[in-house]
């Protein structure tokens, strides 16, 4: 069997599906723009949204694992945990602050994801764009009750 070096394809096998005179079809890139790909209009949206996951998820883990050593190893365990425990805690700005950042950090990090999938998975744009207004009418909700829970907690309440 001798090879053709005059060919761009290599040496071919006899026999086989593809030879000199039928070489392999040329495979497009995938993502390659056509006359039908609409044209990006968020500049780096999805980059940043790919770095804001990365940075928030090591943020995350910083700030549930300190919540959980602190909460239930140092301060005696679940036990210990009630309305008194909450309003003690709330009393100092560190932990209001150190709370509203978990609550944040988890919202938008959470909506992030599952905005992801539902580009990934949702395949008309009627239904991507309700589902998605229903993330982000929901995230806004959490993230605005949650805050408002965390600065006019009233430990006096009766």
């Amino acid at each position: 069997m001798s090879a053709d070096t005059s060919s761009a394809i290599g040496p071919v096998e006899s026999g086989s599906l593809y030879d000199v005179d039928n070489p392999a079809p040329l495979i497009e890139a995938p993502r390659k723009r056509t006359g039908k790909t609409p044209r990006a209009t968020r500049g780096n949206f999805e980059m940043a949204a790919w770095l804001f996951m990365r940075l928030s998820g090591v943020v995350l883990v910083v700030l549930v694992i300190g919540h959980l050593l602190i909460q239930l190893v140092l301060d005696g365990g679940v036990s210990k945990i009630g309305f008194a425990f909450v309003a003690g805690r709330w009393a100092s700005p560190f932990w209001q602050v150190w709370d509203l950042l978990m609550l944040w950090l988890a919202m938008l990090h959470g909506a992030n994801g599952l905005r992801t999938v539902i580009n990934d998975y949702a395949e008309r744009p009627n239904t991507r764009l309700w589902l998605k207004g229903l993330l982000y009418t929901a995230t806004v909700f959490t993230i605005l009750l949650g805050t408002l829970v965390i600065f006019t907690f009233d430990p006096n309440i009766r």
